[in-house]
């Protein structure tokens, strides 16, 4: 399966924030919109970061309180790995199994158009194998 269907079952909405927006703001961005991380971008729309859950405790365990006040290009990951649209669910799982990141900003011709999360790509390989179950089951009760 492609990165290009599940963006297609999933949608393509991507929660994305200004690299001068405080952690207090991203902390709450992240909680009303209910997701673990943002795509922090340029005023070109360019991805220049991407902050999760884990960099903002970092921060606040890191600096305490005084933490909340600055703002997130302090604290975001710059290098960003990213998946392209139609690479499979199967090399992505790869990669961020190797690189220990839950989320993959999606882009096409260098332009962002989705996300992926760790947690979307294990549903659509469980849905995946389970299909393929069930067709060999198929396959084996009709001789």
């Amino acid at each position: 399966m492609l990165v290009s269907q599940i963006l297609k079952d999933k949608g393509d909405l991507v929660f994305t924030i200004s690299p001068s927006e405080t952690v207090e703001a991203v902390a709450a961005l992240l909680f009303s919109r209910r997701v673990g991380a943002m795509i922090v971008v340029d005023q070109d729309g360019s991805v220049v970061g991407i902050v999760s859950e884990r960099d903002i405790v970092r921060a606040v365990a890191a600096e305490g309180a005084s933490a909340l006040v600055r703002t997130i290009s302090h604290y975001m990951t710059a290098e960003v790995h990213i998946a392209e649209i139609d690479e499979t669910v199967d090399a992505l799982l790869g990669r961020m199994t190797d690189r220990r990141v839950r989320h993959l900003p999606v882009l096409l011709k260098g332009r962002l158009v989705g996300i992926v999360s760790i947690g979307d790509l294990v549903k659509h390989k469980i849905s995946e194998v389970t299909a393929e179950a069930e067709g060999l089951r198929a396959y084996i009760v009709s001789g």
